[in-house]
């Protein structure tokens, strides 16, 4: 397990509307050797074939087209075509594409990808096969089909209240090569690409993007948040490069602030990373976190150069209902499914846990003889 690496990207002051902040990321070189566009469907509905007799039905607005080059020379973004209307909502109606794999290469040095659905897939893919060992407990259901059909249930950026009039209203700096989103200052995604062209071309595609539950009530029920001002004392400045000096003080105060307190969440945990697709001196691949309850969760996908450095972004904070189901999916896994030594892990009770997990959702993998008793013994203690 290994934390995210945001070496070369730098955090610049935020700026804020309403509940939204969004703070700038730059770089100081953009990577100039792999581009990002993006690849528009028309309509926001898509079937995405992960394999034979399996797939899934989401939502995707576009995908991104990822085109590299070997030897460091520049690259050119490739298949770029967005709305003028950075406001148009996804449509009330819609058809359905066909895609065959999440990640799929289409030239030499050219592959197609559907974002976020790498993160996506690999969190509803989580222990997917089930109960690994028959015991008593587990309905037939749960041996043959494991945790077949897995749902979950997120927002669009056009949703999300005051997110679209903060990027259209928003500077753009000249070498931006991302952005992370705060909705009442809880982080709600990451989105960082390799060069400033392709941020100004993706800009508009956030408010296509996912975001989970807790981003969409803040955003509708949290009062507005502070901007974070700089006030140099002018008692100390005697020249231009007092002021210089002030003003750099001042930028390296927030990026410490920023980087230690409010994207700690995401920057100190380690994740679990699973490569994906080798683009020449590229890896696409996504993570999951450890699924801590109670705390600060996402999972993501990226694309790192040779050194393990981040070329392309993109996050996604689960839920807490999110967070236990992964949990309890984790504890299950590492006790070979036994529900009396998992409940023991867990520190409760096998009737307890039986509850647990119908409440997550899971309830249709036990027995309905087994869940009624867990039922009644949490009624007879109960009363």
């Amino acid at each position: 397990m290994t934390t995210l690496d945001l070496t070369g990207l730098v955090t610049r002051p935020s700026q804020v509307w309403g509940a939204v902040r969004l703070v700038p990321l730059v770089r100081d070189e953009p990577v100039e050797d792999l581009r990002l566009g993006s690849r528009p469907y028309g309509d926001a509905a898509g079937l995405v074939e992960v394999g034979p007799r399996h797939a899934y039905v989401s939502y995707i607005p576009h995908g991104f087209v990822a085109t590299w080059t070997d030897g460091g020379t520049p690259a050119a973004a490739y298949g770029t075509q967005l709305s003028t209307d950075s406001n148009a909502a996804p449509a009330a109606t819609m058809g359905l594409h066909v895609h065959r794999k999440m990640a799929r290469r289409q030239a030499k040095d050219r592959l197609r990808f559907l974002p976020m659905h790498l993160a996506l897939e690999g969190y509803l893919a989580l222990h997917f096969g089930g109960p690994s060992i028959a015991w008593e407990e587990w309905s037939q259901r749960a041996i043959r089909q494991g945790l077949s059909p897995r749902v979950e249930e997120a927002y669009a950026g056009a949703e999300v209240r005051g997110l679209a009039d903060a990027l259209r209203i928003f500077e753009i700096h000249p070498d931006q090569c991302g952005v992370l989103v705060y909705v009442a200052d809880a982080l709600a995604a990451a989105f960082a690409v390799p060069h400033p062209d392709d941020y100004r071309a993706l800009h508009p595609t956030l408010l296509q993007d996912l975001y989970g539950e807790l981003i969409h009530h803040y955003a509708t029920l949290m009062p507005p948040v502070p901007d974070f001002r700089a006030r140099i004392p002018d008692t100390h400045i005697r020249s231009l490069a007092h002021l210089r000096t002030a003003v750099a003080e001042q930028e390296h105060a927030w990026t410490h602030f920023h980087d230690t307190t409010m994207a700690a969440g995401l920057l100190e945990h380690a994740y679990t990373w699973q490569s994906v697709y080798r683009m020449g001196r590229f890896t696409l691949a996504r993570f999951l976190p450890p699924f801590r309850p109670k705390q600060e969760n996402h999972i993501g996908e990226a694309i790192t150069d040779d050194k393990g450095r981040i070329a392309y972004l993109k996050t996604f904070r689960l839920s807490e209902t999110q967070v236990r189901r992964g949990h309890l999916l984790n504890r299950l896994a590492a006790n070979d499914w036994h529900l009396a030594d998992t409940a023991a892990d867990l520190r409760t009770t096998e009737a307890q846990l039986g509850l647990r997990l119908e409440a997550a959702g899971f309830g249709y993998l036990l027995r309905q003889d087994v869940l009624n008793g867990y039922r009644k013994q949490g009624r007879t203690r109960a009363g």
